[in-house]
């Protein structure tokens, strides 16, 4: 991948104290400079993650971008994104990349929604594509991938990763969420 290939990278911070949880956008050169933020929020417990990154992207006004890399598919408490709708805002691939193991988030959407709340959840979760495990310096992490094959995902993956197994622009939009938090919290 050449060194000024950008990605966009989203990842939340979320503070139970609030109803709001902040998702930072950090737009992350492959040779690892980082070349610009942005910030939107969605509701904790809501159904406006997905509106809140295709806005957090519109915002950015970044042609260059050629990868949207997400570090989860629920944020806010089961803010369930649709990415195929990230993807035809952006035209560009949507990767979520997630960093645990685990039997899928079925149980714990069952655990604290029910009815219309539950089900459309439930739905949104469904039409993800499936995840699949990519080995990163030595850790596994779990990609799904939209508006690209799997193989071209991995490789975005892995040619984004600098160290540690964290793809950097997750692993910068992670840090500027929770230094907004701090800062906007007393």
């Amino acid at each position: 991948m050449k060194p000024g290939t950008r990605a966009l990278g989203v990842a939340e911070s979320y503070r139970s104290d609030r109803d709001r949880s902040t998702l930072a956008g950090a737009v992350v050169r492959a040779d690892g400079i980082v070349d610009g933020l942005a910030y939107e929020s969605c509701t904790v417990g809501g159904t406006d993650a997905t509106d809140a990154v295709t806005s957090l992207v519109a915002d950015l006004e970044r042609p260059d971008v050629q990868y949207v890399l997400v570090g989860a598919v629920a944020p806010a408490w089961y803010n369930v994104l649709d990415l195929s709708s990230v993807h035809q805002s952006t035209e560009c691939p949507v990767i979520a990349v997630t960093f645990e193991a685990s039997d899928g988030l079925e149980d714990g959407l069952r655990e604290a929604f029910d009815g219309a709340a539950l089900e459309g959840r439930l739905e949104a979760y469904r039409r993800l594509p499936d995840r699949r495990a990519v080995s990163v310096d030595d850790e596994t992490v779990y990609v799904r991938a939209v508006g690209c094959e799997f193989a071209t995902a991995r490789d975005v993956v892995e040619a984004f990763t600098q160290s540690g197994g964290r793809p950097e622009p997750i692993r910068v939009a992670q840090l500027a969420a929770r230094a907004a938090d701090r800062y906007a919290s007393p």
